[in-house]
């Protein structure tokens, strides 16, 4: 099976070989995927960490050889964690890569993709392994003001399950894409009372459809994507919005998934 890797800081995954169709998705850089099948231009794939399917131009990617694909699955992924940064290599090639992006074989100084390695800022922060709930929960903090994009997962615009799977796999923890994908994980917290930073919240349309999602913080706050990544308070009945003084989301129930 063929594997690819994006190269750009993003790149939209579409519902259809189009660039007219929906964005459903986001790859940012460093993802891993599987390429499942072609149309023109257009390579239909999976991503490796969840298994979300979709179409990417064939230009936003590179594909992988088995060695080089070797060495990242044993590897423990790296990831930037700093708003964004600029970056080059010898050749003169330069990447300005984004919050969230995989940093292959990083070294401490820089990372390498395929042959060319790039070095890294001093300045920069990155995370890797498991991290703890004061990690998550500050973590997502860094998103703050980061504007709504349907499918997006970036420090640029994320949705509702992007932005809280981003999070989470910055911290060491893989979920799924959509937020009724991710209400399946974990285990149900009884009461609001009974939650911790870290937990996540799930909400509900009329219908009772899973349609909303966010990390809890200290002291009954909650930080989602909801015309941006911001902070609400939360209680048994859902997400209390102090600006326009009503309840924005209905409260389904809370998942604990951190250790």
């Amino acid at each position: 099976m063929n594997k690819g890797i994006c190269i750009l800081p993003m790149a939209p995954v579409r519902a259809k070989p189009s660039d007219r169709s929906e964005m459903i998705n986001q790859l940012l850089f460093g993802d891993v995927v599987s390429i499942k099948d072609r149309y023109k231009s257009w390579l239909f794939l999976e991503t490796a960490h969840d298994g979300y399917a979709g179409w990417v131009d064939d230009k936003q990617l590179s594909m992988l050889t088995p060695a080089f694909s070797e060495k990242m699955e044993k590897e423990n992924p790296v990831f930037l964690a700093t708003a964004f940064v600029k970056t080059g290599n010898s050749r003169g090639n330069s990447l300005v890569l984004t919050m969230g992006s995989r940093l292959p074989l990083f070294d401490g100084t820089g990372f390498q993709l395929l042959d060319e390695r790039y070095l890294l800022p001093e300045s920069i922060t990155v995370l890797t392994g498991k991290q703890p709930a004061e990690t998550v929960a500050e973590t997502a903090k860094m998103y703050l003001g980061s504007p709504f994009l349907w499918g997006g997962r970036s420090y640029f615009g994320n949705d509702c399950s992007g932005f809280t799977q981003i999070v989470y796999r910055m911290c060491g923890y893989n979920l799924l894409r959509d937020a009724s994908q991710q209400a399946e994980r974990g285990t149900l917290v009884s009461f609001v009372e009974e939650a911790l930073p870290g937990d996540i919240a799930f909400f509900e349309d009329e219908e009772g459809n899973i349609n909303h999602v966010g990390i809890l913080l200290n002291n009954r706050h909650i930080i989602h994507s909801s015309g941006k990544v911001r902070i609400d308070t939360l209680d048994h009945e859902g997400i209390f919005n102090e600006r326009v003084k009503k309840y924005t989301h209905k409260l389904r129930f809370i998942k604990r998934v951190l250790p």
